[in-house]
Order: structure tokens, then C-alpha cells, then sequence
């Protein structure tokens, strides 16, 4: 048995789909989890319960930490780490091995023009101090309770059917609105995206690897280094519209944030927008011997699936 804990976020789908290729029993744990493959077994829970989660680790081999919370850093302070302790506790009353799908928050500031799984956590917002809490928690319990776990990291995704992506929210959504694009911050910076379905296929993989345990992954990412603006480019091209845009800075979203509330929440990280950003997932590459899916092709799936959705919508 694997099983997915927040089979309802952003790799939830993807992933499902790749673990059927390593094992029939596939067990997808959300509030409200939906099938994935026809064999798929639903458990429906909230991961803030210690017994549930206990429930729903229960007969696992592998368990994938998945799961996306509010982005509202009072949620969480309150639920990652009470989440993150219950997995682990979980996990070692059931030897059960532990993948964690993270972000990269916890990173240094000065890390992030070229972030490696060697890069320095030393986080300067809130969010990326919780971020870094649950690295601790993990790697301690490997140390000192026998917890068997790895951290498959991810850079800013983007991917089909993925609603909370920055590329696809003030980018390609916008673009069909006949709006122009936003980006935040500087679009002159480079900053890499890891596509959703590479991630999936990684994260599966490390999750079957015996020996990837005990180590923090970067999961596949493009290695080319795009702008935003060359982002904004290719998406406008591949939609047939002007490329037209606006910067998102700080100031904007102090404002904006009055209205709409996740900028409020995304101020502080807009440190990531104003200087590059790039993801080395080159220990993956090596190690593994494949890499990620061109910017071009991912995004054109992206921008394809959006389309898509737009016109069954307006059919109905």
C-alpha cells in the first residue's frame, strides 16, 4: 500500500497516477478524496487528527506528504506542524517510510539565484520559518526515532488543470479575461517552474528508491533560464494576444490586498521575484538519467488545457 496524506492538492492527481505503475493498492487520504485509478481506496480525513491520520497510515509502506494548505500564514503556524507531527509519529508507529513534498521557502534569500539541495536555510519571512520547522522535524525524527524519509522539493510549479500556479493565475488567466498579464516584482529576472507531472513522476520514484532516503531532493526542473517577460512572451504568442503586462511590486499589493487577500499573504515572499531564481535539480538528473520537460512544451499543454476549460465553459 502507498498512500497519498492530501491527495486533493496540486500533485495529488499526477502522482496517483504514477504510484499505479509501482503498486496496485493506492490509498488517497483528503477530506473529501475522489478516485484517480478504478482500484484506487478512498479515506476521507482531516490531517490535524492525530487518529485519523494514525488510520490512514495504518498497512502503508510508503506515505507521500502532499497536501496544500490555505495560504494564510496564521493556518500555517497553527496546522503544518501539528499536521507534520502527526505523519511522523504515524509513520514510525507504523514503519511506514515518509515523502514529503515541499517547497522552498526555508532557503536564504542570497540562495535563491541558484538554490541546490546544499543551499543554506535561513529563512527572512514567516512562512519560510514554518517551512523550515517541518524540515527540522523531519530530519530530527530520522536521528533520533528511526523515522526512513526524504524531502522531494519543488520550485514554483506549473502544470495542466493546476489553478493555483502563478503562471497560470496572473498570466494565461488573465490573457483570457483580455486582460494583460501580471508578474511580480522585476520581469527581467530569470525564474525557473518545475512542471507538475515531471514532479509527479520524480517524487513517485524517489518514494520506490531505497536508497534516495535521508536526503532532500530537487525534483526535476528546466534548466533553461527564462525572464519573466520571455514567459509572458511565449504564453501571449502560443494564445495569439499582445504581450502586454504590468509589475505587481509591493506597493500594489498592499493595496490590492484590501480586496484580495492572498496578496496580502504573497507580500512577503515577493523577495523571490526581485532578483533570479533558479532550481538546480541536477543531483536528480544524474542520478536518475532524465530531466524535466521543456519550458515550451509543459507550457504549452498548460495554455492548451486552459483553453480548453474556457470553451467547454462558455458551451455550457
Amino acid at each position: 500500500m502507498q498512500t497519498i496524506l492530501g491527495s486533493g492538492g496540486a500533485i495529488g492527481k499526477p502522482l496517483a497516477l504514477e504510484l499505479a505503475k509501482y503498486t496496485g493498492n493506492v490509498r488517497l487520504v483528503a477530506r473529501n478524496p475522489q478516485k484517480v485509478n478504478a482500484t484506487d481506496e478512498l479515506f476521507p480525513a482531516d490531517l490535524t487528527n492525530k487518529e485519523l491520520v494514525d488510520a490512514a497510515v495504518k498497512g502503508s509502506e510508503v506515505v507521500y506528504l502532499a497536501a496544500g494548505l490555505e495560504y494564510k500564514l496564521s493556518v500555517w503556524q497553527r496546522d503544518w506542524p501539528r499536521i507534520m507531527e502527526n505523519v511522523i509519529e504515524a509513520c514510525v508507529r507504523h514503519k511506514a517510510s515518509l515523502v514529503f513534498f515541499d517547497n522552498v521557502y526555508m532557503y536564504a534569500p542570497e540562495e535563491i539565484p541558484h538554490m541546490t539541495e546544499k543551499s543554506r536555510v535561513n529563512p527572512c519571512s514567516e512562512k519560510g520559518k514554518v517551512r523550515a520547522t517541518l524540515e527540522k522535524m523531519i530530519f530530527d525524527a530520522t536521528r533520533d526515532r528511526q523515522l526512513h524519509a526524504l524531502i522531494a522539493r519543488s520550485a514554483d510549479f506549473y502544470g495542466p488543470a493546476i489553478k493555483t500556479s502563478m503562471l497560470k493565475m496572473i498570466v494565461v488567466d488573465n490573457f483570457l479575461k483580455g486582460k494583460k498579464a501580471m508578474w511580480q516584482m522585476d520581469a527581467t529576472k530569470i525564474h525557473s517552474f518545475t512542471n507538475t507531472e515531471d514532479a509527479a513522476k520524480a517524487t513517485a520514484q524517489l518514494g520506490n528508491t531505497p536508497d534516495a532516503y535521508g536526503q532532500v531532493w530537487h525534483l526535476p526542473t528546466s534548466p533553461e533560464k527564462l525572464t519573466g517577460r520571455e514567459f509572458i512572451e511565449m504564453i501571449a504568442a502560443m494564445m495569439g494576444t499582445k504581450p502586454r503586462y504590468t509589475i505587481l511590486n509591493r506597493t500594489m499589493c498592499t493595496i490590492l490586498g484590501i480586496f484580495i487577500p492572498v496578496l496580502r499573504e504573497l507580500k512577503e515572499m515577493m523577495y523571490q521575484n526581485d532578483r533570479d531564481y533558479f532550481f538546480d535539480s541536477s543531483k536528480f538528473e544524474q542520478r536518475f538519467g532524465w530531466g524535466a520537460t521543456p519550458y515550451r512544451q509543459g507550457i504549452k499543454v498548460m495554455v492548451e488545457d486552459a483553453l480548453k476549460e474556457k470553451a467547454q465553459s462558455q458551451g455550457q
